[in-house]
């Protein structure tokens, strides 16, 4: 063989070999960069609820670390009523309960009473027969009381403090006194009045706004003249020094509703200077809150011998056309017959 032709027989051997290592090369990067990649890569690890005990364990730490591969499978939806919106009137609703929503009339709230909380009462005699009372009511304070005695009863109002001092005419010797709440608590007291015997003495009570009036003329006095005695005219106890005149008491709260009122006249018979006549009489004013109604009334008066006398009455007032007008009612108490001393 000649060297030409072993030079050409080299050429192809070359380039054979070499194209069959090219063609091993590419086989071989095909079938290893996808294993490569797989095992350089990491996996999806499954979430598994383990406790913070058992993670450290695992991990041969005590502090738990966070995993940076985890991928949540899913974003948590909020409930329906998070994303819900709900509309706002437009003007804002404005509710009157007292009109729009009427309860209806509550009833009147009563005092209840309490534990070793009792009202107290004493009774003091005093000047011109009068009696002076003490309630002591702590836990019934501005509450409404009613004072009875010897059949004589009227409505007071006990202070905020829970006390009430009032001076009442004595209708008797041994005079009781009785003091009533409306929760049913009550006290009793009772004094010796001796210097009764040498006093005349009348009253006369009723309920709520009659327009009653008591009046008293002694020795024939005109109206409205110093020896007029009633409500506009009461004088006081220091009248009855020296036996020159009588006085009205006034009895009751009338700003309490339907309270008990009652008026006493005294005279001091046993001490008068001079002699004559007290001429007594209940009169009745019309007014809006009476007219056209009946009105209902006691006297009671004290008999020389103590014994009392009493009336009942009831009047007719006449129509709303006589307002303002007054009515004389006589014969209804016995004038007083004054002897000198």
């Amino acid at each position: 063989m000649s060297e030409e032709n072993i030079n050409v027989y080299r050429r192809y051997a070359l380039a054979g070999a070499t194209f069959s290592v090219a063609i091993s090369i590419g086989f071989l990067m095909q079938t290893s960069e996808p294993s490569y990649a797989a095992h350089r890569l990491p996996k999806a690890k499954t979430p598994v609820a383990t406790s913070d005990a058992t993670q450290a364990s695992l991990s041969g730490t005590t502090e738990i670390q966070p995993d940076q591969n985890y991928v949540p499978s899913a974003i948590p939806v909020p409930p329906q009523d998070a994303v819900a919106h709900q509309a706002l009137p437009a003007q804002p609703v404005v509710l009157l309960v007292s009109r729009d929503k009427p309860v209806g009339v509550l009833p009147q709230e009563e005092s209840t009473p309490f534990l070793n909380c009792k009202p107290s009462l004493t009774a003091e005699s005093g000047a011109a027969a009068m009696v002076n009372l003490t309630l002591l009511a702590p836990c019934l304070s501005g509450d409404r009381v009613t004072i009875h005695h010897s059949g004589l009863k009227f409505t007071e109002i006990v202070g905020v403090d829970g006390d009430l001092n009032v001076a009442v005419p004595a209708l008797s010797e041994k005079a009781v006194f009785v003091v009533a709440f409306t929760n049913g608590d009550g006290a009793v007291a009772q004094t010796t009045v001796d210097s009764l015997t040498f006093y005349d003495r009348v009253a006369v009570q009723w309920k709520g706004q009659t327009g009653l009036e008591l009046h008293a003329r002694e020795y024939g006095a005109a109206y409205g003249t110093t020896g007029h005695v009633w409500r506009g005219g009461p004088r006081d106890v220091s009248a009855v020094a020296g036996g020159e005149g009588g006085f009205l008491a006034q009895l009751g709260n009338p700003e309490t509703a339907d309270a008990l009122i009652a008026e006493v006249y005294t005279f001091p018979s046993g001490t008068a200077q001079n002699e004559g006549t007290v001429m007594l009489s209940l009169e009745a004013e019309v007014t809006a809150s009476n007219c056209n109604n009946h009105v209902s009334a006691q006297t009671i008066e004290v008999q020389p011998d103590g014994d009392l006398r009493t009336h009942e009455m009831e009047l007719s007032l006449p129509d709303c056309e006589a307002t303002g007008e007054f009515l004389v009612l006589k014969n209804l108490l016995e004038d007083l017959t004054i002897a000198s001393n």
